[in-house]
């Protein structure tokens, strides 16, 4: 037996990239081509596998970790015997599959799907499972046409088309034939144009949210009028200039006052068919920041930890920073509750897309001057619109209505010097 390093190959364009997914753990048995890591860039994500086989005495990546060509990935021990381990096998697996084929061929069915035997693991690289497992797809039922049975995303979409040609293979597709029937461009002149990378990373996570959250969303307004006057009388006690701090610190503050009178909405079920939730012990708030590229949402970190006026300056920055797309990636995970703020460019109520996976999501919209009926006569009050949309699964529409009435409360009258310091 010897002891032998496996280091990350000449990987191209990749340099000082992601690790995502460790696939080895210590003492595993691995051999020739194996794949030991996933690592992903901007543009795509690439297994790297093993040149040798031997048993994993030593992992020197972690998920998270950033690698380039000739770092160190594992230690192994090298084992002879693993050798004639593999031809016994591979002559099993021929010898199965001589009386696979044989099965087939006398008991052939008149269709295209092959159902895979489940008791192996089935070979597929993790976004094609994580693609699977978005479609409801048991990919263990998906056959593969790449080398030893391996799953493509292709393989994946074949076993869709054909499972829902056989579902409607009875029905009328009159309105299939007519979406198809016609080209855009023979109406009139068309241009077609790349969709800005950012909103093609976005899209997949908004389809996700949207299609696996039950989204209920509640609108109110909040009585900001104290707030607004107290915003704009701040003033620098050095210079004596006002302030220039927007509503949306005070929002980001009030929220987490509120979060921790609701913890159900510092939570995430990305376990709900295990039955678990993870209730979050950290206040992260996610902005949502309109900028050339696409929407995008960092998160301000520890917001219960600080005064109004770092708030204020740490919305600008990372702002800033996602407009010149220098905001790093971690900064877009890892998320309490996100608040999409419509107020500079005009609106009311909307129904804002909650960000998985997180629970639940505010938006803003524009306050307004308006007449209110308070102690028997109408008054001018500043109303602020809230639109709360929130997961059904975790939070009922009762515990949606205290938290917008806790949230009213905490940007109401008396509560805006208390936000302050």
């Amino acid at each position: 037996m010897s002891k032998k390093d496996i280091k990350v190959p000449n990987i191209g364009e990749f340099k000082d990239v992601e690790v995502i997914e460790v696939l080895i753990k210590k003492g595993q048995k691995i051999k020739k081509n194996d794949p030991l890591i996933t690592i992903e860039s901007d543009k795509s994500s690439v297994e790297i596998p093993s040149k040798d086989e031997g048993t994993v005495i030593s992992l020197n990546v972690q998920i998270g970790d950033k690698v380039s060509e000739g770092d160190k990935i594992i230690e192994i021990e090298s084992d002879k015997e693993s050798k004639r381990i593999e031809v016994v096998e591979s002559q099993k697996n021929q010898l199965s599959k001589e009386l696979d084929k044989k099965e087939v061929k006398e008991s052939k069915e008149t269709t295209d799907i092959t159902v895979k035997d489940t008791s192996t693991k089935t070979s597929a690289s993790p976004k094609v499972r994580k693609f699977a497992r978005e479609l409801g797809i048991d990919i263990s039922k998906v056959s593969g046409s790449e080398r030893q049975g391996r799953v493509t995303e292709s393989d994946v979409k074949l076993f869709v088309a054909t499972k829902t040609n056989k579902s409607f293979k009875n029905q009328n597709t009159t309105d299939q034939k007519i979406e198809q029937e016609y080209s855009h461009s023979e109406f009139g002149e068309v241009e077609i144009k790349d969709i800005p990378r950012v909103k093609k990373l976005s899209s997949k996570y908004l389809m996700n949210s949207w299609s696996k959250i039950p989204h209920v969303t509640n609108h109110d307004e909040a009585d900001i009028t104290e707030l607004e006057e107290f915003r704009t009388s701040l003033t620098d006690i050095y210079t004596g200039e006002k302030k220039k701090i927007t509503p949306l610190a005070f929002i980001v503050k009030a929220l987490t006052v509120s979060l921790k009178k609701f913890p159900n909405f510092n939570t995430s079920i990305d376990e709900i068919e295990n039955g678990k939730m993870t209730v979050k012990k950290y206040f992260h708030v996610g902005i949502a920041v309109d900028t050339p590229h696409g929407l995008m949402v960092p998160k301000l970190r520890n917001a219960d930890n600080k005064n109004i006026s770092l708030i204020s300056t740490e919305l600008k920055k990372i702002s800033q920073q996602c407009r010149d797309l220098k905001i790093d990636k971690k900064e877009l995970f890892g998320g309490s509750m996100t608040i999409t703020s419509l107020g500079s460019i005009g609106g009311s109520f909307f129904t804002p897309i909650i960000n998985y996976p997180e629970v639940a999501i505010l938006g803003v919209g524009r306050a307004e001057k308006k007449q209110v009926f308070i102690d028997g006569k109408f008054v001018t009050r500043t109303m602020l619109p809230l639109s709360l949309s929130y997961d059904h699964r975790i939070i009922d529409g009762a515990e949606a209505a205290r938290f917008n009435n806790e949230l009213k409360q905490n940007l109401g009258k008396n509560f805006a010097y208390k936000l302050a310091v």
